[in-house]
C-alpha cells in the first residue's frame, strides 16, 4: 500500500519539535480535510493525543511520531505533500494536497469527472498566478470539451496558441477518447459562416 501522504524529513523534524513541546507521552499527528472533494476543501493538521484518533483512522508510523489519517480523507490525500520550509522567520509548514477538492479518478471514472480532474490538478494551478481558470461546460455527443477561459484568460490575445494548444494537448494525452476540446467563446467554428 503506497503512503497516501508524504511527510518530508524537514516537516517531520519540525513536527517532531512541536509534538515534544506538548509534553505529551504517545501525542501524534492527525490529517483530515474538512469538506473534501469540494472546492471548499481544506488540509488540517492537529494534535492527537493518545485516544483521540478515530478507531477507522488509518496509522502511518515514521521515525519520530505516528500519523493518524481519517479515514475518509485517505482518498483525497493522495499524492499530498507535508513540507516545512525554514527561513529568517522561523520557517512555514507547508501542505499540497492537490487531490484534496477533487477525487482521484481512475481510468473507469466518467470522461467528464477526468477531464475536470486534470483542469483541477493540473492546468488551473498553473493558470491561477495570470488570475485564469478553466471549467469545463459541456461534453459533446462527439466527446469534445467545451472549455470556458475564465479570469486573466479572457481576452487575452495570447489565449488561442498558448491556452488551448497546451490545454488541449494535455487533455488528449491524458484522456485518448477526447475528440477535442472547443472554447465556449470560439468563433472559429465557420462552418455557418457567410463569405
Amino acid at each position: 500500500m503506497s503512503q497516501p501522504i508524504q511527510i518530508t524529513e524537514s516537516g517531520q523534524e519540525y513536527l517532531a519539535e512541536l509534538l515534544a513541546k506538548q509534553n505529551v507521552e504517545g501525542i501524534a499527528v492527525r490529517v483530515f480535510i474538512t469538506q473534501p472533494g469540494t472546492p471548499y476543501a481544506e488540509t488540517c493538521l492537529a494534535y492527537c493525543r493518545p485516544g483521540e484518533e478515530e478507531p477507522s483512522d488509518e496509522r502511518l508510523t515514521l521515525e519520530k511520531f505516528d500519523v493518524f489519517l481519517d479515514k475518509n480523507s485517505v482518498p483525497f490525500l493522495e499524492e499530498a505533500v507535508v513540507d516545512f520550509n525554514p527561513d529568517r522567520m522561523g520557517g512555514q509548514l507547508t501542505i499540497k494536497a492537490p487531490n484534496a477538492k477533487m477525487p482521484k479518478v481512475n481510468a473507469d471514472s466518467p470522461l467528464e469527472d477526468r477531464v475536470n480532474y486534470i483542469l483541477y490538478s493540473e492546468i488551473n494551478p498553473g493558470l491561477a498566478a495570470h488570475g485564469g481558470e478553466i471549467r469545463l461546460i459541456q461534453l459533446t455527443d462527439e466527446q469534445v470539451a467545451v472549455l470556458q477561459f475564465g479570469g486573466g484568460c479572457q481576452g487575452c490575445a495570447a489565449v488561442d496558441l498558448t491556452l488551448k494548444e497546451g490545454v488541449e494537448r494535455t487533455l488528449m494525452e491524458r484522456i485518448p477518447e477526447l475528440a477535442g476540446i472547443r472554447d465556449v467563446t470560439d468563433h472559429t467554428d465557420t462552418t455557418n459562416a457567410y463569405y
